[in-house]
C-alpha cells in the first residue's frame, strides 16, 4: 500500500471521525487532547531544557549532570509519552493533510535530529561523565545541549506553525 493511500486510511478510522468531532457527542475531544498534548509537551520540554542549561553550564552549576538527568529524566519520558500518544490522536484527525504540510514534517525531522543528537551524546561525552559532572563540560556535551535546545525549540515553532496551517 502507498503511504497516502495509508493516511486516508487513516483518517477514515471511527477514531478518527471522533477526533474531528464527527461523531455526535465528540466535538470536546480535539481540544481536550489537543490541551494534554500542550500540556505534556510543555513539561518534557521544561525538564529537557533543565539537563540542557546545566550542559551549557548556565544552570544549576553547583549540581552534577548525572544528579540533574536523574532527577528530571523520568518526567521527560513520561511527558514525551503523553505528547506521543496525544499527537497521534491528534494526527489521525486529518493524517492525509498533516503528512502532506511542511511545518509537519519538519517538526518530525527536528525530533529525528533530536533523537540522533542525544543518542551521539549518550554514547559519547556523556560515557565520561564521571570526569566532568561537577565541572565545566566538555565542548561536545556543551555542543549537545545547545543542540538539543535549538532542535526542540524548533519542534514547538513548527508545530505551532502546522496548527495553522492544516
Amino acid at each position: 500500500m502507498d503511504l497516502p493511500a495509508f493516511w486516508h486510511q487513516l483518517h477514515e478510522w471511527p477514531l478518527a471521525a471522533a477526533m474531528r468531532g464527527d461523531t455526535p457527542g465528540t466535538e470536546w475531544l480535539f481540544p481536550i487532547v489537543e490541551t494534554l498534548h500542550v500540556t505534556a509537551l510543555t513539561l518534557f520540554f521544561g525538564s529537557i531544557a533543565l539537563v540542557d542549561l546545566r550542559l551549557l553550564g548556565l544552570a544549576q552549576r553547583e549540581a552534577g549532570v548525572s544528579d540533574v538527568a536523574r532527577d528530571t529524566l523520568p518526567l521527560t519520558w513520561a511527558a514525551w509519552c503523553v505528547a506521543a500518544l496525544m499527537g497521534a490522536l491528534m494526527f489521525v484527525s486529518k493524517a492525509d493533510s498533516y503528512a502532506a504540510n511542511t511545518p509537519f514534517r519538519l517538526k518530525f525531522l527536528c525530533m529525528v535530529f533530536a533523537a540522533l543528537n542525544m543518542l551521539v551524546f549518550q554514547f559519547g561525552a556523556y560515557r565520561q561523565v564521571g570526569r566532568w559532572e561537577h565541572g565545566e563540560p566538555p565542548a561536545a556535551a556543551r555542543w549537545a545541549g545547545a543542540l538539543s535546545l535549538a532542535l526542540w525549540t524548533a519542534v514547538v515553532c513548527f508545530g505551532r506553525w502546522t496548527g495553522f496551517t492544516t
